[in-house]
């Protein structure tokens, strides 16, 4: 048995005795402590500043000096401002479609724009769809270690890339949708709202395709549609800047904004829209006020009839925009371009591109 030296006297380790006498093991004595095995390092998400609230509150502006001060690229995130004929009535600014890399960008003010002005008008874009195509901008925008920057006031597209909502995998029905389309709106809100109550909390109420898309799910799944959408893995590391204005001027904001799009040429870019044969039911034109356009065009009001319900429906879904938002309490409200300026220069600094 071994034996260590304790100055000039010999010491014999006695055996490990446990209980009766049984020998113990060293572990038993020295617990080893488990082995850790080297993890593998998570994927650092790509960060994305995202700049939401309602139409008109200057969204597009603020967006533009943050790309041009951090240098950022810019994601659409406007469910209107996807379609090419449409220019004038969605606030989409001007600009040219140019090759950036893989990539085809809509270049405004020297800044890239992507998912902007690419969709045909008879075609419908879903919110899954943005999501993928978002993710692919914000891809190749961080690559070039630029800012990505989400821009837009559809509140399901910026829900569906910060909290990577997971939508059912329904296929159109078009028949279906046919059937419905013919239906109120109100009669439509009110089936939903018998099949699933919950979608009160996730469905926009007022846009009847939504109500129409979510009655098509929970009719072919036979489950609620509330309960079908669900919350993934989060894939950016996300920023959300607002821009807070009182209603009595974010209405007037609203209302200079639209007398703005009728001095540009409103009425004359629905005459060419639909000249041109597009389908005056078609996705691109249920943009608010493109169908009250469409109706005095065909004599139903006056242009200052026209003007006057344009403003209405935008202020209405204006406050349907900011209800939407002020749910989310990861939104950082800003009364000015400097305060925002301010706050993504310190996210950035803290955090890297």
């Amino acid at each position: 048995m071994p034996s260590f030296k304790k100055g000039s006297q010999d010491r014999v380790l006695p055996p490990c005795q446990g209980r009766a006498g049984e020998g113990l093991r060293p572990r038993d004595i020295f617990p080893m402590s488990p082995i850790k095995l080297a993890s593998k390092p998570q994927k650092r998400l790509p960060k994305a500043l995202f700049v939401v609230g309602p139409t008109a509150s200057g969204k597009t502006d603020l967006a533009l000096k943050i790309a041009e001060r951090f240098h950022g690229e810019i994601v659409n995130a406007d469910a209107r401002q996807i379609y090419r004929e449409i220019e004038i009535g969605t606030g989409r600014p001007s600009g040219v479609h140019k090759g950036l890399g893989k990539q085809r960008a809509y270049i405004h003010r020297g800044v890239p724009h992507y998912l902007m002005g690419f969709l045909p008008p008879s075609e419908s874009y879903s919110a899954a769809e943005w999501r993928d195509g978002a993710l692919n901008a914000i891809e190749g925008i961080t690559k070039r270690k630029h800012l990505p920057i989400v821009v837009g006031g559809t509140g399901l597209y910026v829900a569906s890339l910060v909290d990577n909502l997971i939508f059912p995998n329904v296929e159109p029905h078009p028949a279906f949708r046919k059937t419905y389309e013919a239906k109120s709106l109100d009669e439509l809100v009110a089936m939903l709202l018998i099949l699933d109550p919950g979608s009160r909390e996730i469905v926009d109420l007022r846009n009847k395709r939504r109500v129409i898309r979510a009655l098509e799910v929970a009719t072919f799944t036979g489950k609620k549609f509330s309960e079908l959408r669900a919350k993934g893995d989060p894939v950016v590391d996300a920023l959300q800047i607002g821009i807070r204005w009182t209603p009595e001027e974010l209405r007037e904001r609203i209302s200079r904004t639209v007398d703005n799009m009728f001095e540009r040429g409103l009425v004359r870019e629905v005459q060419e829209i639909l000249k041109d044969g597009v389908n005056e039911r078609s996705p691109a034109l249920s943009a608010i006020g493109y169908r009250v356009v469409v109706d005095h065009l065909k004599g139903k009001m006056t242009l200052e009839d026209a003007v006057k319900q344009f403003k209405q429906l935008t202020w209405l879904y204006a406050k349907r925009q900011m209800t939407w938002f002020k749910k989310d309490q990861r939104i950082h409200w800003v009364t000015s371009d400097t305060e925002a300026i301010q706050l993504v220069g310190e996210w950035v600094m803290k955090n890297g591109t």
